[in-house]
């Protein structure tokens, strides 16, 4: 079966570095794939051709809507037409399932990767093509995948059809992700600070909706509480250059004790070397990558209640409400303060463990190769595809 992903950009992110765990992993004996990005390939465009798949790029910009663009994509899908096109977030949902329709009706699923919005830090395009999105959703996708149980209970809610809709959650490689001895002296090695120091660690973009404020607020309860304990964030915007966050943290005295690394390759390196990680956003998680990377490494987390960050976390960290500081720095004394060391390690081996149980990437790609073959096979019989029994096999892999 030749499978076509389309997704509306290949940088940094939690839907593209899903998309590009899914290819590597997938049985590529029984699926030929290729990639199209809406709009540039981006580091991860750059990884999945290495991979030895087949990346285009349309070359869209960013939040400018081109019509023309739609009729490009349905040329190349017309000129070389997969059994089944897999999109991936609200624009690529709206754009993929237009063209899969005029290229020849082709079988499509929809990739949903994101729960509430905000409307004051969410663009009006956004905003209409999720209305979109959902008013056309009964006839143009075959399929509705949502990554948690959140998401597909919210978009049920815009209107969505049910009977569409199935959950298949993130997947985590658990070889790469690991605890590791090694990596935790290298990182605080790297950082200057002994292995007794409590380094707590923030993996995200600089966005509105992962609410660093919220964490440096935090942050400056633990250390009047904790003085010695250290704060490490990375990601897109995390740098000292950034006014905004280096205001923030100058106001609450942590200058000397925040390490602001950028965007690194090195996630699970940096992972193994934290003593807790965390997740402050605001709004929008579905299904946060971070937390099941840093549980992977045997880290216990402390995160906001979002999407299914409970569902994911279960009894092996702690859960906050968004925008409370107070809260979360509660949160992270409960595992610093309030347990010892060799408490918080067995915390993390749990961790690791429900990982594995619940959402190991082999386990996850079976269930989109399922998936696949359903849609393949039900479009060849000209069938109704029963989105029951694939929610079934879906549980069932667990």
């Amino acid at each position: 079966m030749k499978i076509i992903h389309i997704i509306t950009g290949l940088g940094v992110g939690g839907a593209n570095v899903m998309l590009y765990r899914l290819v590597s992993r997938i049985d590529r004996k029984a699926f030929e794939l290729g990639v199209i990005s809406l709009t540039d390939i981006g580091l991860i465009g750059l990884k999945t051709r290495a991979l030895g798949v087949p990346v285009r790029e349309l070359g869209m910009s960013p939040g400018v809507p081109n019509p023309l663009a739609i009729l490009r994509l349905t040329s190349w899908l017309r000129q070389d037409p997969p059994d089944v096109i897999q999109t991936w977030t609200y624009h690529a949902d709206l754009i993929g399932g237009l063209a899969a329709w005029l290229a020849g009706r082709i079988p499509v699923a929809w990739g949903i990767h994101h729960t509430t919005s905000d409307r004051e830090n969410t663009k009006r395009l956004t905003t209409w093509t999720v209305m979109a999105c959902a008013r056309l959703s009964r006839w143009l996708p075959t399929s509705i995948v949502c990554c948690s149980e959140a998401s597909c209970r919210v978009h049920e809610q815009l209107g969505y059809p049910a009977s569409k809709m199935l959950v298949i959650p993130n997947g985590f490689d658990l070889t790469a992700f690991r605890p590791d001895l090694e990596a935790r002296q290298s990182v605080r090695q790297e950082l200057g600070i002994s292995d007794e120091v409590p380094l707590i660690g923030y993996v995200a973009r600089f966005d509105p909706q992962k609410d660093h404020h919220n964490f440096i607020q935090a942050a400056a309860r633990i250390h009047a509480r904790l003085p010695e304990t250290r704060f490490l964030m990375c990601g897109e915007g995390i740098t000292w250059e950034n006014l905004d966050l280096v205001e923030w943290i100058e106001t609450a005295g942590l200058r000397d004790c925040c390490y602001l690394l950028g965007g690194r390759e090195d996630i699970p390196r940096l992972m193994a070397g934290l003593d807790v990680a965390t997740i402050s956003s605001a709004f929008g998680e579905a299904f946060p990558l971070v937390i099941g990377e840093a549980m992977a490494c045997g880290v216990p987390c402390v995160a906001t209640d979002l999407g299914d960050s409970a569902i994911i976390v279960g009894d092996t960290g702690v859960i906050v409400p968004p925008k409370n500081p107070q809260l979360l720095a509660e949160g992270w004394s409960r595992l610093l303060v309030s347990m010892s060391r060799a408490e918080r390690a067995k915390l993390g081996v749990a961790a690791r463990s429900r990982i594995k149980e619940r959402y190991g990437l082999r386990k996850v790609v079976e269930q989109y190769e399922n998936l696949y073959r359903s849609l393949g096979n039900s479009a060849c019989r000209g069938e109704r595809i029963e989105h029951s029994s694939i929610n079934s096999r879906t549980a069932s892999s667990d």
